[in-house]
């Protein structure tokens, strides 16, 4: 063997047997210290774990709320009484479906997002849900109104705006899938909903004059049918209600419509009318109107009863602004009246 050889069994020699204290040291460490880990194991679990519990999971629970969307599609005030009405609403709730839990039932509140007090109008019941997807929720329940002017400035909003933001806030609790606790969370949700933008589009179809022994009981001398466009999500229930009538700043009469519900589409009703004949015909000299043969009239509300009941929040918000509406003077007459010669 040359000495080349030796030199190079010497390194071999050398290398394998420096390695192998390192692997018995590094084992005698962990045999000698095994205790240090599993305290920090430990420490691991009872500090970690439980802030993981008690912080991050209501986070995300709170986060997926927030970030879940309430789709309101249909409410109805229904079977509607002085102090009280009853209630349905059909909504979704969509989420991103990547956390089982179950959210609690819980009372949630419901109000104006804009009106500045932000007073509940009402308050609903709302059945527990899911983390689903996408998920249906129906409430049906019988509302005692607590806060009348709250109530009555929502109908108002809804009547007179073209869109409104209404809240709804309650606290309730969700429970996650594999973890027997219950976290608190507040679910607020605000959704834009349609108004009715003050019935515009209404219109009065088939106008005909009362006379003689015809004349209805509350003196109506005339009668036609109205057409109530109802571009919002709500229906309700309206009854019996009476409008003041003005031709420009006169008051000329009042302009009955009973039994009404309004539903969202068209709504088409009977309508009657106590007229002041001499201040319509004197009108009806007058240009445009000698021309058209129509008249605009100005509607308020005046009063509202439904079953026997006086619904201040329905009248007061119908009394909140005029509604106009064309109706043919001279379809109803039969002819025309001539333009006098100083209009």
């Amino acid at each position: 063997m040359s000495d080349k050889d030796i030199a190079r069994e010497g390194i071999v020699a050398h290398e394998n047997t420096s390695g192998k204290p390192r692997k018995r040291g590094c084992i005698g460490h962990c045999g000698r210290f095994w205790w240090v880990y599993l305290i920090a194991l430990i420490v691991i679990i009872v500090i970690v774990v439980p802030v993981v519990i008690l912080v991050a999971v209501p986070k995300i629970a709170q986060d997926k709320i927030n970030a879940a969307e309430l789709d309101v599609r249909d409410i109805k005030a229904l079977d509607t009484q002085t102090q009280n009405f009853t209630m349905t609403i059909d909504s979704g709730i969509r989420t991103d479906g990547k956390v089982h839990a179950k959210v609690a039932p819980f009372e949630g509140v419901m109000y104006l997002e804009d009106w500045a007090p932000q007073r509940p109008f009402a308050k609903i019941q709302f059945p527990e849900t899911s983390s689903a997807a996408s998920q249906d929720v129906s409430v049906k329940q019988f509302v005692n109104i607590e806060d009348m002017e709250a109530f009555t400035v929502f109908n108002t909003w809804l009547l007179l705006n073209n869109t409104l933001r209404v809240t709804i806030k309650g606290d309730t609790s969700v429970r996650v899938d594999g973890i027997a606790r219950d976290y608190p969370v507040v679910f607020k949700k605000t959704t834009t909903m349609p108004g009715l933008n003050l019935f515009k589009g209404t219109s009065v179809s088939d106008p005909k004059i009362i006379t003689g022994n015809h004349t209805e009981d509350n003196g109506a001398n005339f009668q036609g049918t109205v057409t109530i466009p109802n571009q919002s999500h709500v229906t309700f229930e309206v009854g019996n209600a009476t409008f003041f009538n003005y031709l420009g700043d006169q008051d000329v009469g009042e302009v009955y419509i009973n039994n009404m519900t309004i539903r969202p589409g068209d709504n088409v009703f009977p309508m009657t009318a106590k007229v002041s004949n001499e201040a319509v015909v004197a009108a009806m000299t007058k240009r445009p109107a000698c021309e058209t043969g129509k008249l605009t009239f100005g509607l308020r509300g005046k009063k509202v009863v439904n079953h026997g009941q006086p619904l201040p929040y329905f009248a007061d918000s119908l009394a909140s602004a005029n509604q106009t509406v064309e109706i043919d003077i001279s379809q109803a007459l039969g002819f025309k009246i001539p333009c006098s010669q100083t209009s």
